[in-house]
């Protein structure tokens, strides 16, 4: 199943105007990095975001909010919400925001050099 390409589309407005932002194609899906850490990202219908583990666990009392699980093995700190749980721009640019936030917090990620 293809990612929501509209949703992403919507994530993409908001991470624009930001210096240092990436947009990869991840986990059948885009993803958004920050110094080589994912954010936030698109998966079928689902904006997958990136907080912690306090702030996940926070989350996932809320309608619409599961663990990040495509795999059998929930991400620990990264939470799925459901595109109808998402009633506004105003509401995704938080979730938006809570990532980045978690993801300035650490440390820029090496690149490996290229090998000849």
């Amino acid at each position: 199943m293809a990612y929501n390409v509209a949703l992403a589309a919507r994530v993409r407005t908001l991470v624009a105007p930001r210096r240092g932002i990436v947009e990869k194609s991840m986990f059948g899906g885009a993803a958004f990095l920050l110094n080589g850490h994912v954010g936030v990202g698109v998966w079928k219908e689902y904006l997958v975001v990136r907080l912690g583990v306090h702030q996940a666990e926070d989350a996932l009392k809320v309608a619409g909010i599961k663990p990040f699980d495509i795999t059998g093995r929930p991400m620990k700190g990264w939470v799925m919400i459901e595109i109808g749980a998402l009633d506004n721009d105003e509401e995704l640019a938080e979730w938006v925001e809570k990532a980045i936030r978690l993801v300035r917090t650490l440390p820029p990620k090496r690149t490996q050099p290229p090998i000849d």
